[in-house]
């Protein structure tokens, strides 16, 4: 038998070994993981369904296969899946395919007006496990929430604007968003990734081969990688001590010989908000701008990013502009102002953990690479998490502790 602690400090490639070993069956482990959620989901209001009695059926599934000798490269990790989506969407098909099992349904926004980045259960919003006073992003607010509790070692997100990226920020995880139509948009307008949130980059490349159905040999990038640094892109309004902390990050990643950052002007793209917004919007009015405006925009900045990727390999920003906010929402402040030039873009891009401000709110550091390299961006983040965060990524033993920062208001 497994304890619900032994649970939470395994991550979803560490399940699947002792699965495919023999070690542990999948029953035992989703068993462990709903134990989990019974115990501290109320803490946390991450799900807003769980399905016990079918994830239960499903493991036992997963043991059979193994049994026959059936090589299932994820068998028996539970997984979280982002309401939104539901089981069925292509990216969770083929995780259940590879072995996964689904556990629940994690928070979304309820629809409303403005920026609704936190989660809406029954129960009440979403908390984030490092400190209830905040949010955990969003939109995939429930899934960041559940991987960062040691709910589950992965879960399902999607990635319109940022929404895979601003809530690993938020919740002290990873959250991965490859290339824009390496997988099946979730809108018309091709700009809403499927992507993920996991403990660390490795558990990221394991859901990736999954969901692509690679078997690419690992990449081994020649070392230090050339990185460009910005704190604004040139236009969003980022804390300076935000910045501070995601930049100190960089600097550690380039005394340990990752990467060297180079020198020379910093990267200005052209503010992608009208854009973004005509394109999301599928059409456009009197209200939005025309098409020459949303082609100028779209033109000018992959000009500058493809400058920018002939003079480096990546590209590293704060993942958000500014910290996590509370429960009445972000007011007039942009979370995505970093992260969603790369959905109408289309480069891959994750958030890693950087550190924390003064007041111990979490930073992330922003990572994007070429089109459509995803293997050399997990690669650099494999190196870099074990750099700036030693040991297990997710930081579940904060919240079971109870330990609790002091979050800004």
């Amino acid at each position: 038998m497994i304890t619900t602690g032994e649970y939470a400090e395994l991550s979803a490639l560490d399940i699947a070994r002792h699965v495919r070993q023999g070690k542990l069956t999948a029953v035992e482990v989703v068993g462990a993981a709903l134990a989990r959620v019974d115990e501290l989901d109320d803490g946390v209001r991450a799900f807003t369904e769980v399905w016990a009695e079918q994830a239960l059926a499903h493991a036992a599934r997963v043991d059979a296969r193994v049994a026959q000798g059936v090589g299932l490269p994820l068998a028996g990790v539970p997984i979280g899946v982002k309401a939104s989506e539901g089981p069925g969407s292509y990216q969770n098909t083929r995780l259940v395919a590879a072995g996964c099992v689904p556990v629940g349904a994690t928070s979304v926004p309820r629809t409303g007006p403005g920026w609704q980045t936190y989660g809406h259960t029954d129960r009440g919003p979403t908390l984030n496990p490092l400190d209830p006073a905040w949010s955990p992003g969003g939109s995939s607010a429930g899934s960041a929430a559940a991987v960062a509790a040691g709910l589950v070692p992965l879960a399902s997100g999607s990635d319109g604007a940022g929404s895979v990226r601003i809530p690993a920020a938020w919740c002290g995880i990873v959250g991965f968003k490859p290339t824009n139509g390496r997988l099946p948009a979730r809108d018309r307008a091709g700009l809403n990734s499927p992507g993920v949130l996991v403990g660390g980059p490795r558990d990221a490349l394991a859901y990736f081969d999954a969901v692509t159905g690679s078997e690419v040999p690992a990449v081994r990038p020649a070392y230090p990688l050339r990185a460009i640094w910005s704190a604004t892109l040139g236009y969003a309004d980022t804390d300076p001590e935000v910045a501070a902390v995601a930049r100190r990050s960089a600097r550690r990643l380039a005394e340990a010989g990752l990467i060297t950052l180079a020198k020379g002007p910093d990267l200005t793209l052209v503010d992608p908000a009208p854009a973004w917004t005509a394109l999301r919007a599928a059409g456009f009015s009197p209200a939005t701008p025309s098409v020459a405006d949303v082609s100028r925009v779209m033109t000018t900045n992959e000009e500058r990013l493809r400058d920018c990727f002939q003079r480096a390999d990546l590209l590293l920003t704060p993942t958000t502009p500014h910290p996590p906010h509370g429960h009445d929402g972000p007011g007039p402040r942009m979370s995505v102002a970093l992260t969603w030039a790369f959905n109408l873009s289309g480069h891959p891009a994750l958030s890693l953990p950087a550190g924390t401000t003064a007041e111990g709110a979490p930073v992330g550091l922003h990572v994007v690479a070429r089109r459509p390299d995803e293997r050399t961006l997990l690669a650099v983040a494999d190196r870099a998490a074990r750099e700036l965060s030693p040991g297990r990524h997710a930081p579940w033993t904060a919240m079971a502790s109870g330990a609790r920062h002091t979050s800004r208001k």
